[in-house]
């Protein structure tokens, strides 16, 4: 499981960053989009997967018995869910807006526009 997991995260990773190469800011969304998902996937395997256990150590016991599952890291991907979705909303806005003034989607066009003016 471990094993398929970091290869997906590899995938992830060199899809994101290839995307965030290319001259298009649609194609940088999706890049940021797929950095984002992948950091979640790390971190969540950080945390030592443990298939079907809680990750709530019973309050009576006073050393741990059997393999748990750690609950930081599902804390922390949630907080990061919800920061990239604001982060990936607010670039979207910002890339339609930037379409509707200056009818393009290409970064070397939209360097060019004021000269033209």
């Amino acid at each position: 499981m471990e094993l398929i997991l970091a290869l997906l995260i590899g995938v992830l990773y060199a899809s994101g960053i290839y995307m965030m190469l290319r001259r298009s800011l649609v194609k940088l969304i999706v890049g940021i989009i797929l950095l984002g998902n992948a950091v979640n996937l790390l971190i969540f395997l950080l945390g030592r997967i443990t298939k079907g256990e809680p990750p709530i150590i019973p309050g009576d016991s006073d050393v741990f018995l059997q393999a748990y599952t750690d609950p930081l890291p599902q804390a922390l991907i949630l907080t990061a869910i919800v920061i990239s979705f604001g982060l990936q909303s607010f670039a979207i806005v910002l890339v339609k807006r930037a379409h509707k003034m200056v009818k393009a989607d290409d970064l070397d066009e939209m360097n060019t526009t004021d000269a033209e003016s």
